[in-house]
């Protein structure tokens, strides 16, 4: 087998997502919100995968309604092998096929690195960079059996540059480690899927709000663009990624930060 080849259409249609199936780890809240509802108003068939949230039910049920595509959600927690993909297996049961994976569940912390205790440590990898493989090798049976699939991770601007002042240590090895392992995946699955990652820079979510108001300062004068991006700004890029448009695109990693990495 060769990489998927779809056949030439008018550049709108090659965005087109309706009738696909995609699953979104973290859909229900934050950045993976907003891709759950930009995959749904391309067309898509949404399954969000959460743990904590308490409304996602609710949310799907909206963005079903506003879309006029079937949405539902799913309880599942990506540290754990066997039930992210027992959750990955019943979307496909319920849908009938997976055709897109957003690997987006992640957590982070602030410990300065000689500080952090092996449970601290083992929160951040369990979560961002184990549960986004569990997730992703899921996901990569379904699409070995069909022939084709996308998987997008969602990354971080954390993965090419040491933030400050805040000491992250531990995230930033995991989403570093994410982006190799999309590269590394993308390689591996040529014949059966499209591994690409996503690495947004500093977004608008409620994450901000446990930070002091001096690191937000900090940040906003490093960014070249003088703000931060809202959730709703990653959407494209994701639908992109999930798309015919990309189809020849594997193994890249794409840097959405306002120009924060690059002075």
């Amino acid at each position: 087998m060769v990489l998927y080849k779809p056949e030439n259409k008018h550049v709108t249609k090659l965005f087109d997502l309706s009738g696909k199936v995609a699953v979104v780890t973290g859909g229900a809240r934050g950045i993976g919100l907003e891709v759950s509802k930009g995959l749904a108003e391309a067309g898509a068939n949404v399954a969000l995968i959460y743990n904590s949230s308490t409304t996602a039910e609710q949310t799907a049920a909206e963005i079903a309604k506003e879309n006029n595509v079937t949405v539902c959600a799913y309880k599942a927690n990506v540290a754990n092998q066997q039930e992210i993909e027992a959750a990955i297996n019943k979307v496909v049961q319920d849908f009938g096929k997976l055709d897109i994976a957003v690997v987006n569940s992640g957590v982070t912390s602030n410990i300065p690195a000689e500080n952090y205790t092996v449970e601290q440590w083992r929160k951040i990898m369990d979560i961002n960079l184990d549960g986004a493989f569990y997730t992703a090798q899921a996901a990569a049976k379904v699409f070995k059996t069909q022939g084709r699939g996308s998987i997008i991770f969602t990354a971080s601007v954390s993965a090419n540059l040491v933030n400050v002042p805040q000491t992250q240590a531990a995230y930033n090895t995991s989403k570093a480690a994410v982006v190799h392992l999309a590269k590394s995946l993308s390689v591996e699955w040529i014949d059966f899927c499209r591994v690409n990652s996503i690495s947004p820079g500093y977004i608008v979510t409620d994450i901000l709000d446990h930070h002091p108001k001096e690191w937000r300062e900090k940040w906003l004068e490093m960014i070249p663009a003088r703000r931060m991006a809202d959730p709703y700004e990653l959407k494209g890029a994701y639908v992109f990624l999930a798309s015919d448009a990309s189809s020849y695109m594997t193994g890249a990693d794409l840097i959405i930060d306002g120009g924060y990495t690059l002075p």
